[in-house]
């Protein structure tokens, strides 16, 4: 079975990429398959080492097994090792052991025989890995483009530094390292990565499942390279280092589409960069998968079936709002529908929807683009965030001339919405005649199936927080993280939401007309059957999908 035989069976690539690559190898001079595939985002280095140590005898070379002097007689030129990827590992009178990024290209291995006399025992090596290893046995560590990097600071550019930067950040390194970092976080899944400019470090770290993480991170001297490297792919202004600057990039790595959203800000030495990863194919968009179930999701479905009236939803930045926003559009979206967004940014494009992107620096602002929507004649209209009074009373006015309006707010519970609105400037009487439903949301870690360890709760915990109330009778089952291969050792694989929904009722809409505070509407929710953040994250971790100390993070119990 060949390499590529295991990479389409683990779908990796596709038919229509393998045409796309053998068409590209008859113009490309002498580059490999492999290389190719690698070249074209198809698959990651890694995936094609392992597909070759699955179809043939070979195996994997680990980094630590790299010689630290060179293997190869000097008649083997450094410029053969660098195109086809390969340098030694160990030699006998007999036999010579090397890492190739190809260990089938016969080519290679006949020029190696010939040049060496020696039988040649060919093993797999990651690209990168090789590279690296190539530079440090033939002393290439400081090499002329490190020898620019530290002459150039960021602080130290001037105008006329500028095409000497751009040509900086277009070189082979710069490239390479930006492409490693994005890699890195599209394999771990990483919602963000944060590129980090400090006095004597460069600092860059990944949010995986909501927590920041640090990886390795490029030199210090290559901190203005860097950073304007991903400010050429954003096509934002490198010249431009004293404001914030927003763009976005389209990329093709790991076999996926990807959409970047990148912020710069300037702070005390450079930009500070992030990086939005929205990744379309692994969103997904069903509500028992992001974590609704029970009453409450009977109880959301049930409103969002009305014909009219506002749905909000709410929680602070990183809650998953906007994931379960597109998931109620997806459940929306039928022909007998019209769909119009209105939306800064435009997170995910989905068919048969209008989606409005929001410019405030030409005046199309949300209130703006609201007065034009209504005359659109849609049926349901999604609003990013409430964020003035004007774009509430406007959202306020569609929903009483009978359209569906779906948005966002920024409150820490379900019952805050309410308080929220009605510090906007809201009137009560409106407020009540059009609001249907709001719901609340965090995320938490998901554990991870492959290495969950189940204990008994102790009786202290179990009086400390309550758990008999979820069940009454009988040991009450918990599971910790342990940490594995699979879930990158944390213990940790995935997140889903943790949800309270509170349904307009008569009796609510009573309260807030006598202007009562949160916790008067959250006491009266409860009473009629509401179940609050810390409750259903509670419900969950006796499911043993998640843990009382993620429960606790996210939640502002203790």
């Amino acid at each position: 079975m060949s390499f590529l035989t295991v990479l389409q069976n683990k779908g990796k690539v596709s038919a229509s990429d393998l045409k796309k690559v053998e068409r590209m190898q008859k113009t490309a001079v002498a580059e490999s398959l492999p290389a190719l595939l690698i070249k074209l985002g198809l698959c990651s280095e890694l995936d094609v080492a392992l597909a070759f140590v699955e179809s043939g005898d070979f195996s994997k070379i680990t980094p630590e097994q790299y010689p630290l002097e060179k293997v190869l007689p000097d008649e083997i030129s450094l410029r053969f090792l660098k195109h086809y990827h390969l340098t030694g590992l160990n030699a006998d009178e007999t036999t010579l052991t090397v890492a190739m990024l190809d260990p089938e290209d016969d080519f290679v291995l006949n020029a190696l025989r010939l040049a060496t006399g020696k039988t040649i025992v060919p093993q797999v090596g990651v690209l990168s890995e090789i590279d690296a290893a190539i530079a440090v046995q033939y002393d290439e560590g400081q090499n002329k483009n490190d020898t620019l990097l530290d002459d150039l600071t960021f602080d130290e550019l001037g105008e006329e530094d500028l095409a000497h930067l751009k040509d900086l950040a277009s070189e082979a390194p710069v490239i390479k390292m930006v492409n490693a970092i994005m890699q890195r976080a599209i394999e771990v899944k990483a919602s963000d990565i944060h590129i980090e400019p400090f006095e004597q470090s460069l600092k860059v770290r990944l949010r995986v499942d909501g927590v920041l993480q640090d990886i390795d991170a490029p030199p210090v001297k290559s901190t203005a390279a860097v950073i304007s490297r991903i400010k050429i792919m954003a096509k934002l202004n490198i010249a431009e280092r004293r404001l914030p600057q927003d763009g976005r990039i389209k990329v093709q790595m790991l076999g996926k589409e990807l959409d970047l959203r990148v912020s710069t800000i300037p702070t005390m030495y450079g930009e500070s960069v992030v990086i939005r990863l929205l990744d379309k194919e692994n969103t997904v968009l069903d509500f028992q998968a992001l974590g609704f179930a029970g009453r409450q999701l009977q109880l959301f479905l049930d409103v969002l079936a009305q014909p009219h009236g506002i749905i909000l939803i709410t929680g602070p930045t990183g809650s998953g709002k906007s994931t379960t926003m597109y998931a109620a559009l997806k459940q929306l979206n039928t022909t007998a529908r019209k769909i119009i967004t209105v939306e800064d940014p435009v997170e995910y494009q989905m068919d048969g929807i209008n989606q409005i992107q929001a410019k405030p620096q030409i005046g199309l602002t949300f209130a703006v683009a609201l007065r034009s929507i209504v005359r659109q004649d849609p049926d349901v209209i999604m609003i990013g965030e409430m964020r003035d009074l004007e774009t509430a009373r406007i959202a306020v006015q569609s929903a009483l001339t009978g359209h569906l309006v779906l948005s966002t707010l920024h409150t820490n519970d379900a019952a805050g919405g309410v308080t929220r609105l009605l510090d906007m400037g809201l009137e009560e009487y409106l407020l009540t005649s059009t609001v249907n439903g709001i719901l609340a949301q965090r995320l938490v870690r998901q554990l991870c199936t492959a290495c969950k360890q189940s204990y008994v709760a102790p009786n202290e915990v179990i009086d400390e927080i309550r758990l008999r109330r979820f069940k009454p009778d009988g040991e009450i089952t918990l599971f910790k993280p342990v940490g594995c291969a699979s879930c990158g050792g944390l213990g940790y694989r995935g997140r889903l939401a943790i949800i309270e929904f509170l349904p307009m009722t008569d009796p609510i809409r009573k309260l807030i007309m006598a202007h009562s505070e949160a916790g008067k509407i959250e006491t009266l929710a409860r009473e009629e059957g509401m179940t609050t953040l810390y409750e259903n994250g509670l419900q969950k971790v006796l499911q043993g999908v998640t843990t009382i100390e993620e429960v606790m993070r996210v939640t502002a119990e203790n």
